[in-house]
Protein backbone atom coordinates (compact mmCIF):
# COMPACT_ATOMS: atom_id res chain seq x y z
CA UNK A 1 0.00 0.00 0.00
CA UNK A 2 1.40 3.38 -1.03
CA UNK A 3 1.05 5.99 1.73
CA UNK A 4 3.26 8.75 0.29
CA UNK A 5 4.15 9.43 -3.31
CA UNK A 6 5.01 12.27 -5.64
CA UNK A 7 1.89 14.28 -6.58
CA UNK A 8 0.40 13.16 -9.90
CA UNK A 9 0.05 16.76 -11.08
CA UNK A 10 3.86 17.08 -11.17
CA UNK A 11 5.74 15.63 -14.13
CA UNK A 12 7.53 12.35 -13.35
CA UNK A 13 10.81 13.95 -14.45
CA UNK A 14 11.97 17.49 -15.17
CA UNK A 15 13.35 17.44 -18.69
CA UNK A 16 14.82 20.90 -18.92
CA UNK A 17 18.31 19.39 -18.96
CA UNK A 18 18.40 16.26 -21.10
CA UNK A 19 21.54 14.93 -19.47
CA UNK A 20 20.15 15.41 -15.95
CA UNK A 21 16.37 14.91 -16.28
CA UNK A 22 15.76 14.68 -12.54
CA UNK A 23 17.65 17.82 -11.58
CA UNK A 24 15.58 20.77 -10.33
CA UNK A 25 16.12 24.23 -11.75
CA UNK A 26 16.02 25.75 -8.26
CA UNK A 27 18.95 26.38 -5.97
CA UNK A 28 19.59 24.10 -2.97
CA UNK A 29 17.28 25.05 -0.11
CA UNK A 30 15.04 27.25 -2.24
CA UNK A 31 11.46 27.47 -1.05
CA UNK A 32 9.93 27.26 -4.52
CA UNK A 33 10.26 23.48 -4.64
CA UNK A 34 8.42 23.17 -1.33
CA UNK A 35 5.61 25.43 -2.51
CA UNK A 36 5.36 23.51 -5.79
CA UNK A 37 4.81 20.27 -3.89
CA UNK A 38 2.17 21.87 -1.64
CA UNK A 39 0.25 23.23 -4.64
CA UNK A 40 0.53 19.91 -6.49
CA UNK A 41 -0.74 18.02 -3.46
CA UNK A 42 -3.75 20.36 -3.24
CA UNK A 43 -4.49 19.88 -6.96
CA UNK A 44 -4.40 16.10 -6.52
CA UNK A 45 -6.58 16.08 -3.41
CA UNK A 46 -9.17 18.38 -5.02
CA UNK A 47 -9.12 16.35 -8.27
CA UNK A 48 -8.72 19.39 -10.50
CA UNK A 49 -5.55 18.61 -12.47
CA UNK A 50 -7.29 18.59 -15.85
CA UNK A 51 -8.99 21.92 -15.08
CA UNK A 52 -6.00 23.80 -13.66
CA UNK A 53 -4.29 26.66 -15.50
CA UNK A 54 -1.04 27.90 -13.94
CA UNK A 55 0.11 31.45 -14.68
CA UNK A 56 3.71 32.38 -13.98
CA UNK A 57 5.57 35.56 -14.95
CA UNK A 58 9.19 36.71 -15.03
CA UNK A 59 11.41 35.59 -12.14
CA UNK A 60 12.14 32.21 -10.57
CA UNK A 61 8.41 31.50 -10.69
CA UNK A 62 8.58 31.31 -14.49
CA UNK A 63 9.97 27.77 -14.24
CA UNK A 64 6.56 26.48 -13.11
CA UNK A 65 5.88 24.88 -16.49
CA UNK A 66 8.86 22.55 -16.10
CA UNK A 67 7.12 20.90 -13.16
CA UNK A 68 3.33 21.01 -13.42
CA UNK A 69 1.46 18.64 -15.71
CA UNK A 70 -1.36 21.15 -16.12
CA UNK A 71 -2.22 24.11 -18.28
CA UNK A 72 0.60 26.66 -18.20
CA UNK A 73 0.79 30.24 -19.43
CA UNK A 74 3.94 32.37 -19.13
CA UNK A 75 3.00 36.02 -18.62
CA UNK A 76 4.76 39.33 -19.03
CA UNK A 77 6.41 40.72 -15.90
CA UNK A 78 3.73 41.45 -13.29
CA UNK A 79 0.80 40.75 -15.59
CA UNK A 80 -0.33 37.34 -14.33
CA UNK A 81 -3.50 38.67 -12.62
CA UNK A 82 -4.53 40.44 -15.84
CA UNK A 83 -4.00 37.28 -17.91
CA UNK A 84 -5.73 35.25 -15.20
CA UNK A 85 -8.76 37.53 -15.45
CA UNK A 86 -8.99 36.80 -19.16
CA UNK A 87 -8.71 33.06 -18.55
CA UNK A 88 -11.28 33.19 -15.77
CA UNK A 89 -13.83 35.02 -17.90
CA UNK A 90 -13.49 32.69 -20.86
CA UNK A 91 -13.01 29.35 -19.05
CA UNK A 92 -15.37 29.66 -16.12
CA UNK A 93 -14.80 26.14 -14.81
CA UNK A 94 -11.00 26.38 -14.88
CA UNK A 95 -8.98 26.53 -11.67
CA UNK A 96 -6.73 29.52 -12.26
CA UNK A 97 -3.54 29.85 -10.20
CA UNK A 98 -1.36 32.97 -10.16
CA UNK A 99 2.14 32.10 -8.91
CA UNK A 100 4.27 35.21 -8.39
CA UNK A 101 7.37 36.42 -6.57
CA UNK A 102 7.92 39.64 -4.65
CA UNK A 103 9.95 41.33 -7.38
CA UNK A 104 7.01 40.66 -9.68
CA UNK A 105 3.79 41.03 -7.71
CA UNK A 106 4.97 43.69 -5.24
CA UNK A 107 6.90 45.80 -7.78
CA UNK A 108 5.97 45.98 -11.45
CA UNK A 109 2.73 44.03 -10.89
CA UNK A 110 1.11 46.05 -8.08
CA UNK A 111 -1.49 47.58 -10.39
CA UNK A 112 -2.60 44.23 -11.76
CA UNK A 113 -2.85 42.42 -8.41
CA UNK A 114 -4.61 45.28 -6.62
CA UNK A 115 -7.28 45.63 -9.27
CA UNK A 116 -7.81 41.87 -9.66
CA UNK A 117 -8.32 41.67 -5.89
CA UNK A 118 -10.53 44.75 -5.88
CA UNK A 119 -12.76 43.12 -8.51
CA UNK A 120 -12.97 39.99 -6.38
CA UNK A 121 -11.91 37.75 -9.26
CA UNK A 122 -12.34 34.05 -8.52
CA UNK A 123 -8.60 33.31 -8.43
CA UNK A 124 -6.02 31.66 -6.19
CA UNK A 125 -2.90 33.82 -5.85
CA UNK A 126 0.24 32.37 -4.28
CA UNK A 127 2.78 35.08 -3.54
CA UNK A 128 6.31 33.89 -2.72
CA UNK A 129 8.07 36.50 -0.57
CA UNK A 130 11.80 35.91 -0.12
CA UNK A 131 12.68 39.59 0.40
CA UNK A 132 15.02 39.76 -2.59
CA UNK A 133 15.20 39.53 -6.39
CA UNK A 134 16.24 35.89 -6.73
CA UNK A 135 16.67 35.24 -10.46
CA UNK A 136 18.58 38.38 -11.43
CA UNK A 137 21.32 38.33 -8.83
CA UNK A 138 19.94 39.38 -5.46
CA UNK A 139 18.93 43.02 -5.83
CA UNK A 140 16.71 44.85 -3.34
CA UNK A 141 13.03 43.98 -3.66
CA UNK A 142 10.00 45.89 -2.34
CA UNK A 143 9.94 43.36 0.52
CA UNK A 144 13.65 43.63 1.47
CA UNK A 145 14.03 44.14 5.21
CA UNK A 146 15.48 47.30 6.82
CA UNK A 147 19.23 46.92 7.02
CA UNK A 148 19.26 43.84 4.76
CA UNK A 149 22.23 43.75 2.40
CA UNK A 150 21.58 43.07 -1.27
CA UNK A 151 23.43 43.61 -4.54
CA UNK A 152 21.90 47.10 -4.80
CA UNK A 153 21.99 47.90 -1.06
CA UNK A 154 25.47 46.66 -0.11
CA UNK A 155 25.36 48.68 3.13
CA UNK A 156 21.85 47.54 3.94
CA UNK A 157 18.42 48.88 3.08
CA UNK A 158 18.01 52.37 4.55
CA UNK A 159 15.05 54.68 5.10
CA UNK A 160 15.90 56.34 1.79
CA UNK A 161 14.90 53.06 0.10
CA UNK A 162 11.48 53.04 1.72
CA UNK A 163 9.97 50.40 3.98
CA UNK A 164 9.13 46.77 3.17
CA UNK A 165 5.69 46.41 1.61
CA UNK A 166 3.28 44.05 3.35
CA UNK A 167 1.22 42.76 0.45
CA UNK A 168 -1.15 40.77 2.66
CA UNK A 169 -1.91 44.02 4.47
CA UNK A 170 -2.50 45.78 1.15
CA UNK A 171 -4.91 43.04 0.10
CA UNK A 172 -6.67 43.29 3.45
CA UNK A 173 -7.42 46.97 2.81
CA UNK A 174 -9.67 45.96 -0.10
CA UNK A 175 -13.28 44.90 0.35
CA UNK A 176 -13.83 41.91 -1.92
CA UNK A 177 -11.08 39.32 -1.21
CA UNK A 178 -12.56 36.48 0.83
CA UNK A 179 -9.40 34.80 2.13
CA UNK A 180 -6.03 36.39 2.94
CA UNK A 181 -3.35 34.57 4.91
CA UNK A 182 0.41 34.85 5.37
CA UNK A 183 2.28 31.61 6.03
CA UNK A 184 5.93 30.64 6.45
CA UNK A 185 8.29 27.92 5.33
CA UNK A 186 10.62 28.65 8.26
CA UNK A 187 9.64 25.55 10.25
CA UNK A 188 8.10 22.12 9.52
CA UNK A 189 4.94 23.22 11.33
CA UNK A 190 4.86 26.34 9.16
CA UNK A 191 5.17 24.24 6.01
CA UNK A 192 2.24 22.06 7.07
CA UNK A 193 0.13 25.14 7.79
CA UNK A 194 1.11 26.61 4.41
CA UNK A 195 -0.15 23.45 2.73
CA UNK A 196 -3.53 23.77 4.43
CA UNK A 197 -3.79 27.45 3.40
CA UNK A 198 -2.94 26.67 -0.23
CA UNK A 199 -5.54 23.91 -0.37
CA UNK A 200 -8.17 26.17 1.20
CA UNK A 201 -7.46 28.93 -1.34
CA UNK A 202 -7.94 26.47 -4.19
CA UNK A 203 -11.05 24.94 -2.61
CA UNK A 204 -12.54 28.44 -2.41
CA UNK A 205 -12.04 28.76 -6.14
CA UNK A 206 -13.55 25.35 -6.85
CA UNK A 207 -16.62 26.49 -4.93
CA UNK A 208 -16.59 29.79 -6.86
CA UNK A 209 -16.31 31.83 -3.67
CA UNK A 210 -13.95 34.54 -4.91
CA UNK A 211 -10.42 35.93 -4.53
CA UNK A 212 -7.92 34.17 -2.25
CA UNK A 213 -4.41 35.49 -1.53
CA UNK A 214 -1.72 33.46 0.22
CA UNK A 215 1.60 35.17 0.98
CA UNK A 216 4.36 32.61 1.59
CA UNK A 217 7.54 33.64 3.42
CA UNK A 218 10.25 31.65 1.67
CA UNK A 219 14.04 31.27 1.95
CA UNK A 220 16.55 32.25 -0.76
CA UNK A 221 19.76 30.70 0.59
CA UNK A 222 22.08 31.55 -2.33
CA UNK A 223 21.24 35.24 -2.47
CA UNK A 224 21.09 35.48 1.31
CA UNK A 225 24.54 33.79 1.33
CA UNK A 226 23.47 31.07 3.77
CA UNK A 227 22.99 27.33 3.73
CA UNK A 228 19.52 25.79 3.70
CA UNK A 229 19.22 25.36 7.47
CA UNK A 230 20.58 28.83 8.28
CA UNK A 231 18.21 30.47 5.79
CA UNK A 232 15.14 29.01 7.48
CA UNK A 233 16.35 30.09 10.89
CA UNK A 234 17.02 33.60 9.53
CA UNK A 235 13.56 33.68 7.96
CA UNK A 236 11.85 32.82 11.25
CA UNK A 237 13.98 35.25 13.27
CA UNK A 238 14.03 38.24 10.91
CA UNK A 239 11.19 38.07 8.38
CA UNK A 240 8.34 36.86 10.54
CA UNK A 241 8.50 39.86 12.94
CA UNK A 242 8.27 42.24 9.94
CA UNK A 243 5.70 40.12 8.11
CA UNK A 244 3.51 38.59 10.85
CA UNK A 245 2.21 35.12 10.04
CA UNK A 246 -1.57 35.06 10.48
CA UNK A 247 -4.99 34.88 8.86
CA UNK A 248 -5.94 38.42 7.87
CA UNK A 249 -9.39 37.53 6.58
CA UNK A 250 -11.49 34.44 6.05
CA UNK A 251 -15.08 35.04 4.99
CA UNK A 252 -15.30 32.03 2.68
CA UNK A 253 -17.96 30.33 4.80
CA UNK A 254 -20.29 33.32 4.44
CA UNK A 255 -19.48 34.00 0.79
CA UNK A 256 -22.07 33.00 -1.77
CA UNK A 257 -20.93 31.39 -5.03
CA UNK A 258 -20.23 34.03 -7.63
CA UNK A 259 -22.66 34.25 -10.55
CA UNK A 260 -21.60 33.11 -13.99
CA UNK A 261 -19.75 35.87 -15.77
CA UNK A 262 -21.26 34.96 -19.13
CA UNK A 263 -24.71 34.94 -17.51
CA UNK A 264 -24.22 38.48 -16.20
CA UNK A 265 -22.33 39.69 -19.24
CA UNK A 266 -23.39 37.73 -22.33
CA UNK A 267 -20.78 37.61 -25.06
CA UNK A 268 -21.36 40.02 -27.91
CA UNK A 269 -21.22 38.91 -31.51
CA UNK A 270 -18.81 40.63 -33.88
CA UNK A 271 -21.41 43.01 -35.31
CA UNK A 272 -22.77 43.93 -31.87
CA UNK A 273 -19.23 44.53 -30.59
CA UNK A 274 -18.43 46.79 -33.54
CA UNK A 275 -21.60 48.74 -32.94
CA UNK A 276 -20.78 49.11 -29.24
CA UNK A 277 -17.25 50.31 -29.95
CA UNK A 278 -18.35 52.53 -32.81
CA UNK A 279 -15.97 50.83 -35.20
CA UNK A 280 -18.33 50.90 -38.16
CA UNK A 281 -19.63 48.11 -40.31
CA UNK A 282 -18.02 44.78 -40.93
CA UNK A 283 -15.27 44.41 -43.49
CA UNK A 284 -16.56 43.87 -47.01
CA UNK A 285 -16.19 40.27 -48.08
CA UNK A 286 -14.78 40.17 -51.59
CA UNK A 287 -13.88 37.18 -53.73
CA UNK A 288 -10.43 38.64 -54.35
CA UNK A 289 -7.96 36.90 -56.61
CA UNK A 290 -8.62 33.25 -57.25
CA UNK A 291 -5.03 32.28 -57.97
CA UNK A 292 -2.80 31.32 -55.06
CA UNK A 293 0.14 33.46 -54.06
CA UNK A 294 3.16 32.80 -51.87
CA UNK A 295 2.90 33.86 -48.25
CA UNK A 296 3.74 37.53 -47.90
CA UNK A 297 6.07 38.53 -45.08
CA UNK A 298 5.88 42.30 -45.29
CA UNK A 299 7.93 44.88 -43.42
CA UNK A 300 6.86 48.52 -43.67
CA UNK A 301 9.27 51.09 -42.24
CA UNK A 302 9.39 54.85 -42.01
CA UNK A 303 9.21 57.89 -39.77
CA UNK A 304 6.54 58.25 -37.12
CA UNK A 305 3.78 60.29 -38.71
CA UNK A 306 4.09 58.73 -42.16
CA UNK A 307 1.24 56.34 -41.47
CA UNK A 308 3.44 53.26 -41.18
CA UNK A 309 1.29 51.50 -38.61
CA UNK A 310 -2.04 52.36 -40.24
CA UNK A 311 -0.67 51.12 -43.57
CA UNK A 312 0.08 47.76 -41.99
CA UNK A 313 -3.34 47.59 -40.39
CA UNK A 314 -5.02 48.45 -43.69
CA UNK A 315 -3.05 45.80 -45.57
CA UNK A 316 -4.08 43.15 -43.05
CA UNK A 317 -7.73 44.23 -43.36
CA UNK A 318 -7.55 43.91 -47.14
CA UNK A 319 -6.32 40.34 -46.81
CA UNK A 320 -9.04 39.42 -44.31
CA UNK A 321 -11.69 40.95 -46.58
CA UNK A 322 -10.55 38.61 -49.34
CA UNK A 323 -10.72 35.56 -47.10
CA UNK A 324 -7.00 35.35 -46.33
CA UNK A 325 -5.36 35.06 -42.93
CA UNK A 326 -3.37 38.04 -41.74
CA UNK A 327 -1.41 39.31 -38.76
CA UNK A 328 -0.24 42.83 -37.96
CA UNK A 329 2.52 43.57 -35.44
CA UNK A 330 3.48 47.25 -34.93
CA UNK A 331 6.74 48.56 -33.49
CA UNK A 332 7.65 52.16 -32.78
CA UNK A 333 10.05 54.25 -30.75
CA UNK A 334 9.10 56.20 -27.68
CA UNK A 335 9.25 59.49 -29.56
CA UNK A 336 6.53 58.39 -32.03
CA UNK A 337 6.05 61.31 -34.46
CA UNK A 338 9.35 61.95 -36.18
CA UNK A 339 10.93 58.84 -34.67
CA UNK A 340 11.35 55.45 -36.28
CA UNK A 341 8.45 53.08 -36.77
CA UNK A 342 7.94 49.77 -38.52
CA UNK A 343 5.26 47.15 -38.76
CA UNK A 344 5.23 43.47 -39.68
CA UNK A 345 2.39 41.96 -41.70
CA UNK A 346 1.90 38.36 -42.74
CA UNK A 347 -0.63 37.39 -45.42
CA UNK A 348 -1.32 33.70 -45.92
CA UNK A 349 -3.97 31.25 -47.01
CA UNK A 350 -2.93 29.00 -44.10
CA UNK A 351 -3.01 29.55 -40.36
CA UNK A 352 -0.23 31.83 -39.09
CA UNK A 353 1.77 30.65 -36.09
CA UNK A 354 3.63 33.84 -35.19
CA UNK A 355 3.21 37.49 -36.23
CA UNK A 356 6.95 38.18 -36.14
CA UNK A 357 8.68 38.95 -39.45
CA UNK A 358 12.47 38.60 -39.22
CA UNK A 359 13.06 37.70 -42.87
CA UNK A 360 10.58 39.66 -45.00
CA UNK A 361 10.04 38.91 -48.65
CA UNK A 362 8.57 42.40 -49.08
CA UNK A 363 10.04 45.67 -47.81
CA UNK A 364 8.18 48.96 -48.19
CA UNK A 365 10.75 51.61 -47.24
CA UNK A 366 9.18 55.01 -46.68
CA UNK A 367 12.49 56.54 -45.58
CA UNK A 368 16.23 55.99 -45.82
CA UNK A 369 16.82 54.61 -42.30
CA UNK A 370 14.25 51.88 -42.94
CA UNK A 371 16.00 50.85 -46.15
CA UNK A 372 19.32 50.82 -44.30
CA UNK A 373 17.87 48.79 -41.42
CA UNK A 374 15.96 46.11 -43.34
CA UNK A 375 17.47 45.75 -46.83
CA UNK A 376 19.88 43.00 -45.82
CA UNK A 377 17.13 40.99 -44.09
CA UNK A 378 14.95 40.67 -47.22
CA UNK A 379 14.81 37.15 -48.61
CA UNK A 380 16.49 36.53 -51.99
CA UNK A 381 13.93 36.99 -54.73
CA UNK A 382 11.98 39.42 -52.57
CA UNK A 383 10.50 42.81 -53.44
CA UNK A 384 11.70 46.19 -52.17
CA UNK A 385 9.73 49.36 -52.93
CA UNK A 386 11.54 52.57 -52.06
CA UNK A 387 10.02 56.01 -51.51
CA UNK A 388 12.23 57.72 -54.08
CA UNK A 389 10.84 61.13 -53.09
CA UNK A 390 13.09 61.25 -50.03
CA UNK A 391 15.46 58.26 -50.40
CA UNK A 392 18.34 59.14 -52.69
CA UNK A 393 20.28 55.88 -52.67
CA UNK A 394 19.53 52.73 -54.62
CA UNK A 395 19.09 49.20 -53.36
CA UNK A 396 22.50 47.52 -53.30
CA UNK A 397 21.17 43.96 -53.50
CA UNK A 398 21.13 42.27 -56.91
CA UNK A 399 19.06 39.25 -55.84
CA UNK A 400 15.84 41.19 -55.19
CA UNK A 401 13.40 43.22 -57.29
CA UNK A 402 13.68 46.94 -56.50
CA UNK A 403 11.08 49.54 -57.45
CA UNK A 404 11.42 53.28 -56.92
CA UNK A 405 8.14 55.14 -56.53
CA UNK A 406 7.92 58.81 -55.43
CA UNK A 407 5.03 58.16 -53.07
CA UNK A 408 5.59 61.30 -50.99
CA UNK A 409 5.52 63.47 -54.13
CA UNK A 410 2.35 61.74 -55.34
CA UNK A 411 0.63 62.48 -52.03
CA UNK A 412 1.96 66.05 -52.01
CA UNK A 413 0.58 66.69 -55.51
CA UNK A 414 -2.88 65.87 -54.17
CA UNK A 415 -2.31 68.23 -51.24
CA UNK A 416 -2.29 65.49 -48.58
CA UNK A 417 1.16 64.39 -47.42
CA UNK A 418 -0.27 61.96 -44.78
CA UNK A 419 -1.61 59.97 -47.75
CA UNK A 420 1.93 58.78 -48.51
CA UNK A 421 1.05 55.43 -46.96
CA UNK A 422 -1.92 55.00 -49.32
CA UNK A 423 0.36 55.63 -52.28
CA UNK A 424 2.86 53.05 -51.03
CA UNK A 425 0.18 50.41 -50.46
CA UNK A 426 -1.22 51.05 -53.92
CA UNK A 427 2.21 50.58 -55.46
CA UNK A 428 2.68 47.31 -53.57
CA UNK A 429 -0.73 45.88 -54.48
CA UNK A 430 -0.19 46.68 -58.16
CA UNK A 431 3.37 45.35 -58.23
CA UNK A 432 2.68 42.15 -56.29
CA UNK A 433 -0.86 41.38 -57.53
CA UNK A 434 -1.48 39.45 -54.30
CA UNK A 435 -4.68 41.36 -53.44
CA UNK A 436 -7.22 43.29 -55.45
CA UNK A 437 -6.77 47.07 -55.52
CA UNK A 438 -10.57 47.39 -55.45
CA UNK A 439 -10.59 45.86 -51.98
CA UNK A 440 -8.30 48.65 -50.80
CA UNK A 441 -10.57 51.25 -52.39
CA UNK A 442 -13.62 49.80 -50.64
CA UNK A 443 -11.90 49.75 -47.26
CA UNK A 444 -10.77 53.38 -47.29
CA UNK A 445 -14.25 54.83 -46.52
CA UNK A 446 -14.61 52.32 -43.67
CA UNK A 447 -11.25 53.19 -42.17
CA UNK A 448 -11.01 56.98 -42.64
CA UNK A 449 -13.52 58.92 -40.56
CA UNK A 450 -13.52 62.31 -42.31
CA UNK A 451 -15.23 62.26 -45.70
CA UNK A 452 -12.86 64.91 -47.10
CA UNK A 453 -9.88 62.71 -46.29
CA UNK A 454 -11.58 59.72 -47.90
CA UNK A 455 -11.71 61.58 -51.21
CA UNK A 456 -8.09 62.67 -50.91
CA UNK A 457 -6.91 59.12 -50.25
CA UNK A 458 -8.92 57.77 -53.17
CA UNK A 459 -7.38 60.42 -55.44
CA UNK A 460 -3.91 59.39 -54.24
CA UNK A 461 -4.72 55.77 -55.06
CA UNK A 462 -5.82 56.75 -58.56
CA UNK A 463 -2.74 58.93 -59.14
CA UNK A 464 -0.41 56.15 -57.94
CA UNK A 465 -2.17 53.68 -60.20
CA UNK A 466 -1.59 56.04 -63.13
CA UNK A 467 2.10 56.44 -62.19
CA UNK A 468 2.60 52.67 -61.99
CA UNK A 469 0.91 52.17 -65.36
CA UNK A 470 3.21 54.71 -67.02
CA UNK A 471 6.46 53.68 -65.36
Amino acid sequence: MIKFQKPRSLYPSFDRKDSLPLVTTYCPGCGHGTVHKLIARAIDELGVQDKTVMLSPVGCSVFLYYYFDAGNIQCSHGRSPAVATGVRRTLEDAIVVCYQGDGDLAAIGTTEIVHAANRGENLSVFFVNNAIYGMTGGQMAPTTLPGQKTATTPLGRSSFDGAPIGMAEVMNSLRLPIYIERVTLGTPAGVMKAGRAIKKAMANQVEKKGFSFIEILSPCPVNWKMDAAESREWLAKNMEPIFPVKVFRDTAEQAQPLPSFSGCHPWLGDDALRALLGSGSALPQRPGRTESFPDQYVKIGGFGGQGVLSAGSMLAKCAVAEGRNATWLPSYGAEMRGGTANTSIILSAAEIGSPAVDRPNVLLALNGPSLDAFEDSVQPGGLIIVNSSIVARKVTRTDVTALYVPVSDIAKEEGFIPGTNSAMLTAYLIASKVLDLETFRELIPRSVKKSALVELNLKIVARTEEYMRKH
